[in-house]
């Protein structure tokens, strides 16, 4: 997957040493069916997710990377789940400590496909299946994305 320029810029600096960056995650919604794609570098089924650029709003970054991974319009309804994702270390060492921030979307249109290459697929899947088509973290993201309510947040108790 493109790493961010940014991303590269920090890394000159830090090394691999943790970096904290703001991730997206946008569950995308049609009728009784969620939008997934199938990673590139690792070959599991997610949600469409990215890094928040310098200057750039959440939900911006979630229309944005709708539209780059897959090829689709969307509406941003709601921010989720706001949570800390447990330390990531990549295999050339580098570190990131990713808040993501899980956002409920609807499609707006186009008809998903791969664009940027960090997806080999992209397709509907029913809402049903999502604990049997998605890990944990990712079935827990959209969980939290098709329950009603207030914004969930993690700590702070």
């Amino acid at each position: 997957m493109p790493t961010p320029d940014f991303v590269l810029e920090l890394r000159r600096h830090v090394g691999t040493s943790p970096l904290p960056l703001v991730g997206v995650t946008a569950v995308i919604v049609r009728g009784d069916d969620l939008l997934l794609g199938r990673r590139s570098d690792n070959g599991h089924l997610t949600p469409i997710t990215g890094i928040v650029d310098p200057g750039e709003e959440p939900a911006d970054a979630a229309v944005r990377e709708a539209e780059e991974e897959a090829g689709v319009r969307i509406r941003v309804e709601r921010l989720a789940w706001v949570h800390q994702i447990p330390r990531v270390t990549y295999a050339n060492g580098d570190q990131s400590d990713y808040l993501d921030l899980t956002f409920a979307c609807a499609w707006v249109d186009g008809d998903p496909e791969p664009v940027d290459g960090e997806m080999t697929e992209v397709g509907w899947h029913p809402i049903s299946a999502v604990d049997q088509t998605l890990d944990a973290d990712m079935a827990a993201r959209v969980r939290a994305a098709l329950t009603e309510g207030p914004t969930r947040f993690e700590g702070g108790r």
